[in-house]
Formats: C-alpha cells, structure tokens, sequence
C-alpha cells in the first residue's frame, strides 16, 4: 500500500504529457515543472535546440541555472572561461556571471535546465505557445524581435549583454 505524502496543496508529480510546450527563438521547451506549482522556487525545463542555436550573451541577476546535456554538444562562454559540454555534462551557472553558450552538434542538442528566480517568467513571456512538438520553423531575429527579447529578460531580471557567442 502506497503511503501519503504531503505536498503542500503543490504538484508532486509531473507527467510529460500533462507538460507546457513553448517555442522560444529557434528552439523548443518543454515546462516540466514551473515555479508556482510547489515549494521548491526553482523550475526545470527541458530545450530542445537545433545546430548552432545560442541566446545572447547575458548575465542573470536573481537566478542561477544548471545545465544537464542530455542529448548533443554545446560550448558555453562564461565571464572569460570557454567550457565545452557533452551529453552526460552538467554546467552550472552562477547569478552574476555572464554567460551564453552555442549548440555545436549537427544534430541540435536537448539540455535539462534547472533554474531559481524568474527564468520561466521570462521564457513564457518571450515564447509562444507549441501546437505540436516539432522545432519551429528557423527565422533569423529582427531588430524589432532582439528589442523585445532584451525587453522581456530585463522585466524579469535577465541583462541582455550582447550578441550570440561564436
């Protein structure tokens, strides 16, 4: 017999099926578990990004993020440091220290992402809801679209720093 346990009134479990997915950029993510749904204050999100995809270089101010590669390559730039991660890595990135990072890996790369603060805020701002679960079909940014992104990460406590990392 299965025992009890106490969640709080908050989500215990996460089914991927029961999952919110979201275009954002060029890639795909799937909200596993969002913030508000338990005590914790962190989400995880699963990307899935296709070849040479990469955010602008940024810096988080309220939150830290981890990174497991499930699937792929990336390098990531980190203040001055260059690291490169496989399937298997974890990369964990401290609030305060700018970052980016670039899919290096022909066939794209699927990375977990652990986050505290207001990450998930600012993807679903940015995003758009995924009618299947397919990457979106390629676009490069507009100014217009840039402005909007480092608008949005600003509003929840993301600095926009630059361009993609090479």
């Amino acid at each position: 017999m299965a025992a009890d346990v106490p969640t709080g009134g908050k989500k215990a479990m996460s089914r991927t099926a029961e999952a919110r997915s979201l275009w954002f950029m060029n890639g795909h993510v799937t909200v596993h578990l969002a913030r508000a749904e338990h005590k914790g204050g962190f989400s995880i999100t699963e990307h899935r990004m296709p070849a040479g995809f990469g955010p602008p270089y940024h810096v988080h101010h309220d939150e830290d993020e981890t990174f497991y590669l499930l699937d792929g390559e990336i390098r990531c730039k980190q203040a001055e440091r260059i690291l490169h991660a496989k399937a298997g890595d974890v990369v964990h990135l401290a609030r305060g220290i700018p970052h980016g990072f670039k899919v290096l890996s022909p066939g794209g790369a699927r990375v977990l992402i652990v986050s505290t603060g207001g990450f998930e805020a600012m993807l679903r701002a940015a995003s758009v809801v995924a009618p299947s679960d397919s990457l979106p079909e390629p676009q490069e940014p507009t100014p217009e679209m840039q402005a909007r992104l480092a608008q949005i990460c600003a509003e929840n406590g993301i600095e926009v720093l630059g361009p993609p990392i090479g």
